[in-house]
């Protein structure tokens, strides 16, 4: 991580008054996760604030201001995405035209359904619209993981603006996964996807 940058978390609050049925619910497993291992600062909008700038064009403005504030202090961002995730219309996609358009971050793309990534073109159906164009354009730098504690620390301190992934379709080895424990040496290599989320505290 580049010195005094952040981490900048961008999820989906799926329009949803409860936190634990938004993908809001992850970012404290994030935040629990760095703070154990003094590994990154971590950034986010609160979910709250997001859901009420969906719904009053007046707070748009102070939101986006407040979004642009977060991605100019930070070194990377991390999407996560989800089968619930929403292709258009929610903060998530002004968060990722920002990231990459205004500031040029990197993405680490963090799929909560999958605990092995090892083709990210195949999980397009999750991109929500912006992120789906920019890579197709080339402009997005993205490594694909799954949502994984050591995968997450690892991208996180690994890919920085000064150290981007090289395309939009990075994604870690069969090595790599093994050794951050995403699958166990039974399991073969390949987009595996995940039967539990209640695991991903862990």
């Amino acid at each position: 991580m580049v010195s005094g940058k952040s981490t900048y978390i961008a999820f989906d609050e799926l329009c949803q008054m409860d936190p634990s049925q938004s993908d809001f619910r992850f970012c404290s497993t994030i935040h629990r996760w760095a703070a154990e291992k003094h590994s990154f600062d971590v950034r986010y909008v609160d979910r709250q604030n997001k859901l009420y700038a969906v719904r009053k064009s007046s707070l748009r403005t102070t939101l986006a201001a407040k979004i642009r504030e977060h991605l100019e202090a930070a070194g990377n961002i991390l999407v996560i995405l989800s089968a619930e995730t929403r292709k258009s219309g929610s903060m998530l996609c002004s968060e990722i035209e920002e990231a990459v358009d205004t500031f040029n971050l990197p993405l680490i793309i963090a799929y909560i359904d999958y605990k092995a990534v090892a083709d990210p073109a195949e999980l397009s159906g999750y991109w929500p619209d912006p992120l789906r164009q920019r890579i197709n354009s080339g402009t997005a730098r993205a490594i694909h993981i799954p949502f994984n504690k050591h995968a997450i620390l690892d991208a996180a301190r690994q890919f920085t603006v000064s150290n981007p992934p090289l395309t939009g379709l990075n994604h870690y080895t069969e090595y790599a996964h093994r050794k951050f424990k995403c699958i166990t040496p039974d399991i073969p290599f390949g987009n595996c996807i995940r039967q539990n989320r209640f695991e991903l505290g862990k």
